[in-house]
């Protein structure tokens, strides 16, 4: 899908075969409660829009679009191992998903995250202009 032959990253498409491998990736931004622990089943659901980013044979990072409707996506598990990081691959698999949504025509595409920064960085804004705001409340303890 793109390389960036600098590092031999590249990014592809996720499979269902790849939900121990990211599993694994995520386990640390889970223990951090940076993610939402997921279930072997909902990573392999996750795969179905999702993107896994390689080098030399390895996952280094992974994102996936959960399509809610026509109008609304949300990018989710966005998550590139420790050693990885600062190299632009979140930034690679942010646009993977931007073109995954734009391919299935969704509307808008929201994260909800920690890292506004970096997600504003990537042409995510807190609101559309003149749009509605989401508001959110915690209705169970997160594990």
């Amino acid at each position: 899908m793109m390389d960036d032959a600098m590092d031999g990253i590249t990014i592809r498409p996720a499979h269902v075969g790849d939900a121990e491998a990211i599993e694994a990736l995520v386990e640390p931004y889970v223990q951090q409660r940076v993610l939402l622990r997921r279930t072997l089943d909902e990573l392999r659901d996750l795969t179905r829009n999702g993107f896994i980013a390689e080098r030399e044979g390895r996952v280094i990072g992974f994102s996936a679009v959960d399509i809610y409707s026509k109008k609304l996506a949300e990018l989710q598990c966005l998550a590139v191992s420790q050693d990885s990081q600062r190299l632009g691959v979140g930034r690679l698999l942010v646009q993977a998903c931007i073109d995954c949504a734009r391919k299935h025509q969704v509307l808008e595409l929201m994260a909800i995250t920690a890292a506004e920064e970096f997600f504003r960085g990537c042409g995510f804004d807190y609101a559309l202009p003149d749009q509605k705001k989401a508001l959110f409340i915690n209705t169970r303890p997160r594990h």
